[in-house]
């Protein structure tokens, strides 16, 4: 099996991965799953704040703010590949 995702250690906790599973849908996840999509949403969130900090500065200003964010959403979309 081909792994897509490194070894790499994630900052968001799988235990919030976990309890986010559990509570929205009412399924245990594994820790493996929980490592993988913290990942992903990490490298997701990555990407936007790269943007809204370009964002920012190029408006002059030393704080991201929630304007920032929605723009990526706008220009690029939340569901790009």
């Amino acid at each position: 099996m081909m792994k897509i995702l490194s070894a790499e250690m994630a900052n968001i906790p799988k235990k919030a991965i976990k309890k986010m599973i559990q509570g929205s849908f009412g399924l245990q996840i594994t820790d493996d799953a929980a490592g993988a999509l913290a990942q992903l949403l990490e490298r997701r969130a990555r990407r936007i704040s790269k943007f809204a900090v370009l964002n920012a500065k190029k408006e002059k200003r030393n704080k991201v703010t929630k304007k920032d964010i929605e723009e990526y959403v706008l220009k690029v979309g939340i569901d790009e590949a």
